[in-house]
């Protein structure tokens, strides 16, 4: 007789808990990124001011124009963990190439940012190919990637930074175009092509079928390696622009430089609800997921909390995050 009276409010429990785990798989990143941010207001009223929002997103801007290649590369169930090592490599060789004299056909700041681009880009390429023609799975590729990129850096300049840029390159650092500063408006620019061809394009729909079951894809007439190839390519695109764009920041191009974005640009995407099993993302999250990390961190400093503690909180966030995405499709599938 129990049984019989509890079933009806058992199985519409079920339901409810189904749709609450929906709504948070959907919109918890945002709601978290709000409370967040109340926690950090409550503990220091000037986190919010106008300066220290610019400050958040000019952080944000440069390992956010990664992640929107980031995006693609997942959502095809690959990964790079070398887009620190290529910023790096990029901006140290546009860096090198500008000091060189005799460069007469425009302002330095073009070739820079060519150059900076086209070593991002070849990267990329090296990448997407040894990883589909040797069947290299992506982790190891771009793990030794890492090493090798880094090491490349050192080699360019004994190791040494180059600074002392001309105005022109700056100005991609700390300009502001109607009073947005330049990085923000730059990444803004890409996450939005970012999302339109995400969603809107053939290619888009192409990558969702490659990570959604390549197979499948594969015999429905798409070409799987030219596929995963050029979302790396788009990856190390960025993260070249990315180094110059830092580079111009700082006004100095070091070594070290995007030591760490790794962790910052793959936590933006998983934390965004992208599944590291691929055919699951979007730009969006992305875009929140990279707020978030740049609020996080914002606020711990802001709280005078040691920065070494930073990379253990955005660790075990990546780690509760996809906890949360495999409970998450078990319980809503």
């Amino acid at each position: 007789m129990d049984a019989r009276v509890q079933e009806p409010a058992t199985q519409e429990l079920a339901p409810r808990r189904s749709s609450t785990i929906e709504f948070l798989n959907r919109y918890g990143t945002g709601v978290f990124l709000v409370l967040m941010c109340l926690f950090f207001l409550s503990q220091n009223p000037h986190f919010l001011s106008l300066r220290n929002i610019g400050n958040i997103l000019a952080d944000v801007s440069i390992y956010g124009v990664i992640a929107v290649g980031m995006t693609f590369v997942i959502i095809t169930a690959g990964v790079d963990l070398a887009v620190g090592s290529t910023l790096a490599l990029a901006s140290i060789c546009a860096a090198w190439a500008m000091n060189l004299s005799g460069w007469a056909f425009g302002p330095d700041w073009l070739l820079g940012l060519c150059i900076a681009v086209l070593v991002g880009t070849l990267v990329g390429f090296v990448h997407g190919k040894v990883t589909t023609w040797f069947n290299v799975p992506a982790f190891i590729t771009t793990l030794g990637g890492m090493t090798v990129w880094r090491g490349a850096t050192l080699l360019v300049n004994d190791g040494g930074p180059i600074s002392g840029f001309s105005e022109g390159v700056r100005w991609w650092g700390t300009g502001a175009i109607l009073g947005v500063p330049v990085p923000v408006a730059v990444f803004a620019l890409v996450a939005f092509v970012g999302y339109v061809v995400q969603r809107y394009t053939r290619f888009g729909r192409q990558i969702y079928a490659v990570g959604g079951n390549a197979e499948a894809a594969r015999l429905s007439g798409l070409d799987i390696k030219r596929l995963e190839t050029s979302v790396y390519v788009i990856v190390g695109c960025l993260s070249g622009f990315a180094g110059f764009l830092l580079m111009a920041r700082l006004n100095s191009a070091e070594a070290v430089g995007g030591v760490g974005y790794e962790l910052r640009v793959i936590a933006s995407v998983v934390i965004g609800g992208a599944s590291l099993a691929g055919g699951v993302g979007g730009i969006g999250g992305t875009l929140i997921g990279a707020l978030l990390i740049g609020v996080l961190s914002n606020g711990l400093v802001m709280m005078g909390v040691n920065a070494y503690y930073q990379q253990i909180v955005i660790g075990v966030i990546i780690v509760l995050a996809v906890i949360f995405d495999t409970y998450a499709k078990k319980r809503i599938g």
